[in-house]
């Protein structure tokens, strides 16, 4: 555990450990994250794989939430249909207001794994420690043609919404086109796991802030030029791994939509 877990995380960790020790239904407790990677603080989420024992994973799945609510504290949480990940369910505990993680999983769900986790609890160790170190690490990174394929269309998007006046909606279009796109694009150029934009500011990954120029407020003219800043941003990471199939028309044909959107003089 390490050294510097805030007392409330180190509590609510004692409280899962307990949890997953006493139901027999669970075979490990594996935990990921910013407790593995370093920087885990007051503010962080505690990421948990609970390893379920094969015959008991439906009844385990159907009663999650009881097991949630069985730590103590479970204030909310749903699954993770959301993100692609059903098996995860989200929770928040507090007071103090902690949000934590539980993906419950197979043994044989570690084979392939995003990070290789730390090992909590295991009622067989040595095999659960032997699956964890064999198991493949791959972490979910996107290639330049995934970006390609979706840049232009969302930014199209957030450009038609902005010519209709629904600002909000653009927005919000902006703030998704950062997270999918400019962040992880800004991660793979500093040589890093692409990660939306989680701790850009931290690792100083937007020194000349050309991603804040990215962040409109509710004004037509300041949507406009964060449009812009976010087309010439992508051309700019784009450059560190082009497509090989560049879309055509690209950005001439959005640079002329957003002149449509100017006001008349």
């Amino acid at each position: 555990m390490p050294s510097n877990l805030p007392s409330t995380h180190s509590e609510l960790l004692e409280r899962v450990c307990s949890a997953v020790t006493s139901d027999d239904r669970l075979n490990a407790l594996l935990i990921g994250g910013s407790y593995i990677h370093g920087g885990l603080d007051e503010h962080s989420d505690l990421d948990f794989v609970l390893v379920v024992e094969e015959r008991h994973y439906a009844d385990v799945m159907a009663t999650r939430v009881d097991f949630a609510q069985a730590i103590g504290g479970l204030i909310s949480a749903f699954t993770g249909e959301h993100v692609g990940e059903p098996r995860l369910l989200i929770c928040l505990y507090g007071p103090p207001l902690v949000h934590v993680d539980l993906k419950f999983v197979l043994a044989s769900d570690l084979d392939h794994q995003i990070e290789r986790r730390a090992i909590l609890f295991a009622r067989n160790p040595d095999e659960i420690e032997k699956r964890v170190l064999a198991g493949s690490v791959l972490w979910p990174n996107h290639s330049s043609e995934w970006f390609e394929a979706r840049a232009w269309i969302w930014l199209h998007y957030a450009i038609t919404k902005l010519g209709r006046g629904e600002l909000y909606e653009a927005i919000g279009m902006l703030g998704f086109f950062r997270e999918q796109v400019l962040g992880p694009m800004l991660y793979r150029r500093a040589g890093l796991h692409q990660r939306g934009v989680r701790r850009l500011e931290a690792l100083q990954l937007d020194k000349d802030e050309k991603l804040a120029a990215t962040v409109a407020y509710h004004d037509t003219t300041s949507v406009r030029d964060a449009l812009v800043a976010s087309i010439n941003l992508y051309l700019d990471l784009r450059r560190d791994d082009p497509p090989t199939d560049p879309r055509r028309g690209m950005p001439k044909l959005l640079f002329d939509l957003l002149k449509e959107t100017e006001p008349v003089s």
